[in-house]
């Protein structure tokens, strides 16, 4: 009973990571805003900073407050704010209101990373399957990853390219069934719900040498899969002068093996250890963004832009496990720590943008290389 119990808790917050996989729609969907407004390469990579920049700002202090609102309903708003983010194109269409429904796709998304995260605690209360059960949502985000350009392309179809952006109802339509869902279900409530935290106590844990290696890996991480979906059907462009219907396969592939890689993760986690788990994956990473600089071969690059998709697709959960384990008292302040890290796809496109203005797209994936030098530096060093 208690198996069947914990199943009917689960299904509506895996359905959460599925909402937390929209954010990555804002790699097709810039190429689309480039044409429509006619952008250059700089200009087009705050796109995705409008998305992910809220990390930054907002990491922290929903999680203190998450405290006092409880998990699952913090997770409740941030699919209200998705909702609202989704439907706003349909009232205008034009530069600023694209930005602001990017920019409140983002702010969903990182209260909805803040918190649901640690509802999966609620729910998995054996540690043991934290990294397993947390891997098994990136799953889920993954396979939400590869259906994005797809919805993107189904609004296209239906609707003209003038009007890509009717994807968004679309995914507002899923986001508002996702919150019914998940308010219809009984989730006790976590223990420390009571407690408050100030922000400036939460960024002195970036004291524990620990606590700062792994949040620079959740940064470099983010960075490195937004930048390889950002960057990833320019490249087939740029090299082999690939049209739309082309190019759209490179962020397919990525997200595909993303997605095979995360689910055999799932799989792994709970017969090798973690950091032997990180340490293999990314050296396998490193070792397929260098042959991406210098193979320059069609359906060879498809081959590594899956590759970086497969062995960097545990990473993230992996590091946040590793983190939440470290200090398990004060889950949702590392909780909001990890989730501002991510604000590292912000800051990592535009300089991705910059690079391919001034070289092109090995410039850009030079930038990919150093975000997995760092990884590595975070594998081979976490002393714990």
């Amino acid at each position: 009973m208690k198996s069947k119990s914990t199943v009917f808790q689960l299904l509506p917050v895996l359905l959460g990571f599925f909402v937390m996989g929209f954010c990555d729609i804002v790699g097709i969907s810039s190429d689309y805003v480039q044409k429509t407004f006619n952008w250059s390469d700089t200009m087009t990579g705050f796109v995705p900073s409008m998305v992910f920049i809220w990390f930054l700002f907002l990491g922290i202090p929903v999680g203190n407050k998450m405290t006092r609102w409880g998990r699952k309903n913090t997770v409740l708003l941030s699919l209200g704010i998705t909702v609202i983010g989704m439907f706003l194109p349909l009232i205008s269409y034009n530069g600023a209101i694209c930005l602001v429904a990017f920019a409140l796709l983002g702010i969903g998304n990182t209260i909805l990373q803040v918190s649901l995260n640690p509802l999966l605690k609620n729910v998995l209360t054996n540690p043991k399957y934290l990294a397993s059960g947390l891997t098994a949502g990136q799953v889920v985000k993954a396979l939400s990853s590869l259906a994005g350009p797809e919805i993107v392309l189904f609004a296209l179809h239906y609707f003209g390219e003038e009007h890509w952006y009717y994807c968004f109802p679309i995914l507002g339509i899923i986001t508002l069934v996702s919150a019914i869902w998940l308010m219809s279900v009984h989730i006790e409530r976590e223990q420390d719900a009571g407690e408050t935290t100030s922000v400036k106590e939460t960024w002195a844990i970036l004291k524990d040498k620990t606590i700062l290696l792994l949040f620079l890996g959740i940064f470099f991480i983010v960075g490195y899969d937004v930048a390889t979906n950002f960057i990833s059907s320019k490249l087939m462009a740029e090299r082999f002068n690939w049209g739309p219907e082309q190019t759209k396969l490179a962020p397919q592939t990525y997200f595909l093996l993303r997605t095979i890689g995360a689910f055999a993760g799932t799989f792994f986690l709970t017969k090798v250890s973690e950091v032997k788990y990180f340490r293999v994956n990314i050296l396998l990473a490193l070792a397929s963004v260098i042959a991406l600089i210098f193979i320059k071969v069609d359906y060879l690059d498809m081959a590594l832009i899956g590759a970086l998709g497969f062995f960097g697709a545990s990473v993230f959960p992996i590091i946040y496990a590793m983190a939440l384990k470290d200090s398990p008292d004060k889950a949702n302040q590392i909780s909001g720590l990890m989730i501002t890290a991510i604000a590292g796809g912000a800051v990592i496109p535009p300089v991705i943008g910059f690079f391919m203005d001034l070289w092109g797209v090995t410039g850009g994936i030079c930038v990919i290389l150093l975000c997995t030098v760092y990884l590595c530096h975070c594998a081979f060093h976490n002393k714990r």
